[in-house]
C-alpha cells in the first residue's frame, strides 16, 4: 500500500475543543479527522449515554471555531444538548 492510500484512509487522534456543563453532567466537543474530513462530536464527560455528531466536513479553523462557540452557548441558554432531536424542533419554532 503506498504512503498516499495509507493517509486517506488515516484517522487523526481525536481532540478536545470545548467543554460546558448543563444540568445532567459535563460534556466534551471533540474535533477528529476520519479519512480527510473533520468532523464534531459531543459526548458526555464520563463517556456513557449516546455521542452526537455536530457537523461534519468543515472548510476552515474559523468555521470549526464558530460552531463550537454557538454550539456551547447554546447548550448554556437550554441547558440541554443543542444536538438532541428535542432541542432542534425549539430551534425551529423559535
Amino acid at each position: 500500500m503506498s504512503a498516499i492510500a495509507q493517509r486517506r484512509g488515516a484517522t487523526n487522534p481525536r481532540v478536545e475543543l470545548a467543554r460546558y456543563r448543563i444540568s445532567e453532567g459535563e460534556h466534551v466537543i471533540y474535533g477528529q479527522r476520519i479519512n480527510g474530513v473533520v468532523r464534531l462530536v459531543d459526548e458526555r464527560a464520563d463517556a456513557r449515554g449516546r455521542r452526537y455528531v455536530i457537523e461534519r466536513e468543515l472548510d476552515s479553523m474559523a468555521e470549526l471555531e464558530a460552531i463550537v462557540a454557538d454550539y456551547v452557548g447554546q447548550a448554556a441558554r437550554w441547558d440541554a444538548v443543542p444536538a438532541r432531536p428535542v432541542c432542534l424542533d425549539h430551534t425551529r419554532s423559535s
